[in-house]
């Protein structure tokens, strides 16, 4: 088995970018709801300010996978860390070590930035996933509901700070 080349994505990605995102919202039945386009990922990724950062996994030169995160703080512990928002490994290439790899990079880039955290969301029907974040030790919080304002509902909301 070739190890995985984990790197920082390029411009160069956005394409490949698109099409992981738009692979997983198909995998998790989401696909009504993704509706970014290359721009939107290109301005996200590598405009200014910056928003969003990905990894990119490579096997033998062809893009495998990636973990698209954005940066979080935690007042608890007064420290940055991650949040992973994307992780797509294409169907060819699971089942390699290349999720594994991926979080181990962004594990390891998080405690290099001083960060304390990386966080992320696994839909709960998802077993193939949680059985590999749980191999790797991860914590599920099971206390914790997430919450979302989106659409109209933002919308609506927002007009009151008017």
């Amino acid at each position: 088995m070739t190890t995985p080349a984990i790197r920082e994505a390029v411009p160069a990605d956005v394409p490949t970018i698109a099409r992981f995102v738009r692979a997983l919202a198909e995998y998790e039945r989401l696909a009504h709801e993704a509706r970014g386009t290359e721009a939107d990922f290109h301005a996200a990724l590598f405009g200014t300010p910056r928003r969003a950062g990905c990894l990119i996994a490579e096997v033998d030169g062809a893009a495998a996978g990636m973990a698209l995160y954005h940066w979080t703080f935690s007042t608890f512990l007064a420290k940055h860390g991650r949040w992973l928002e994307d992780l797509w490994v294409e169907p060819a290439y699971r089942r390699r070590g290349i999720a594994r790899a991926l979080f181990a990079r962004l594990a390891a880039d998080t405690l290099a930035e001083g960060g304390g955290r990386l966080a992320w969301s696994v839909l709960d029907w998802n077993a193939p996933a949680i059985a590999t974040y749980d191999a790797m030790g991860a914590e599920a919080l099971k206390e914790w509901i997430t919450r979302r304002l989106a659409g109209d509902a933002l919308a609506t909301l927002a007009k009151e700070a008017a």
